[in-house]
């Protein structure tokens, strides 16, 4: 153990507390990924784990997603699966939607084309077989990250200490086995989102074939290596954004950028096509287009609800260059 890694630090609920103490190592600390595994997905306690509003616009939520904007989302969706699966019969493949915020998921009041349709609510057991879609919205930046920082010449891993009911950041003496750069600015912080990758190869290692498509925020490892010196993480609180990470644990969502080239490389692994990483726009656009296009005509003259929620999604200033959506296919094990 070490200094902090930065001077955050936030007092924690006698619950989280006691949980904190019954699983931390010598000295009351954790790594931070353990303390973010806490504090999303313990039970009764953890920010996913509890039966709360935390999507959309209304009180007590605290951030939103593609699917706030409606039932448009899932139709613009259903259409780009349409053209990505070709010539193949969309009726003999399964919809399936993991980490679906509600139980009827982004499918919900659309007429859609496929065999049938599913969610796997966020850290529900994934059980997937036969031909299938899976989709899903910000799922992988919804899971624990490592963080580290360089300091004098290696890389440290970061650690959250309890001290009375205080947690503090802290650097820890070595850094967990992770495909870090030799070399770094002194301070320089990589939020490294290994638990996504490992998240991956348990849904493509099952034994199904057809569509991934996958709609989050990323970089890449270039980026995300050379280019942010402070790291992605973030917490967002009733749809504020804040840097205090250790702040209200259960209470806030906690959040990083994804890296694109790990999951791509882990697709790769499992036999996957070609790959594709896309901006949201792109994707939709160039896969759903003639829905757009069908769209745009039938609301042209008026500003309806249908053509706001298009254009949130659309627009760069929006959603459209914020999320990325990497899709591929596999036709065989």
């Amino acid at each position: 153990m070490g200094s902090s890694a930065t001077s955050s630090s936030s007092v924690a609920s006698p619950e989280f507390a006691r949980l904190f103490r019954a699983q931390a190592g010598p000295g009351g600390t954790m790594t931070f990924v353990r303390f973010m595994a806490l504090a999303l997905y313990a039970p009764n306690i953890g920010y996913y784990a509890r039966p709360k509003p935390r999507v959309g616009y209304g009180p007590g939520t605290d951030f939103f997603t593609a699917s706030t904007s409606g039932p448009v989302f899932g139709e613009l969706i259903a259409a780009a699966c349409v053209k990505l699966l070709g010539d193949r019969n969309p009726r003999e493949f399964t919809f399936v939607e993991l980490g679906a915020e509600t139980e009827r998921g982004v499918l919900a009041s659309v007429t859609h084309p496929f065999g049938h349709a599913r969610t796997v609510p966020l850290g529900a057991r994934i059980q997937l077989r036969g031909p299938s879609v899976i989709f899903s919205n910000e799922l992988f930046d919804a899971q624990p990250f490592h963080r580290f920082v360089f300091r004098h010449g290696a890389w440290r891993e970061i650690g959250v200490k309890l001290n009375g009911d205080t947690l503090t950041e802290v650097e820890l003496s070595t850094a967990t086995q992770a495909p870090l750069p030799q070399d770094a600015p002194e301070g320089y912080v990589i939020d490294a989102p290994l638990a996504a990758s490992s998240l991956l190869d348990e849904i493509a290692s099952q034994a199904w074939t057809g569509l991934f498509i996958a709609c989050d925020y990323g970089k890449s490892w270039a980026e995300l290596t050379t280019a942010l010196p402070a790291g992605t993480a973030r917490a967002y609180f009733r749809h504020t954004q804040s840097n205090d990470l250790l702040a209200q644990p259960g209470d806030q969502d906690l959040t990083c950028h994804i890296c694109w080239d790990w999951l791509v490389d882990r697709l790769t692994a499992h036999r996957f096509t070609n790959p594709t990483l896309e901006s949201q726009e792109a994707f939709l656009v160039r896969h759903a287009g003639d829905f757009i296009a069908a769209t745009s005509f039938a609301e042209a003259g008026r500003f309806s609800p249908k053509k706001l929620a298009l254009m949130q999604l659309l627009h760069p200033a929006h959603l459209g260059q914020k999320f990325q959506a990497l899709h591929a296919l596999r036709e065989e094990l």
